[in-house]
């Protein structure tokens, strides 16, 4: 099952501002990890969050993300440095 990606406003306007090789890593790992595995082994479940709401790490960088699996699909909620995003 593949499933397929979204991305919310926030994600899109933080991503146009990044340095083109920081948008290729980031990129990389989200459809790298995700679109087959949804909660890859490094994925953390966030407490304090209306909807289940998980995180990835990618350096300094932290992408959150919602799954929807009656359309496979996962939402990206948000992206944005370690210190910032929570």
């Amino acid at each position: 099952m593949s499933f397929k990606i979204e991305y919310g406003e926030q994600p899109r306007k933080f991503l146009e501002k990044l340095e083109k090789y920081l948008i290729r890593r980031i990129m990389d790992k989200i459809d790298g990890s995700l679109m087959d595995n949804p909660v890859p082994h490094n994925a953390k479940r966030l407490v304090g969050y209306e909807e289940p709401t998980f995180r990835i790490r990618i350096g300094k960088w932290r992408v959150l993300y919602r799954i929807n699996y009656r359309r496979e699909t996962i939402i990206v909620v948000k992206i944005d440095h370690r210190e910032r995003v929570y």
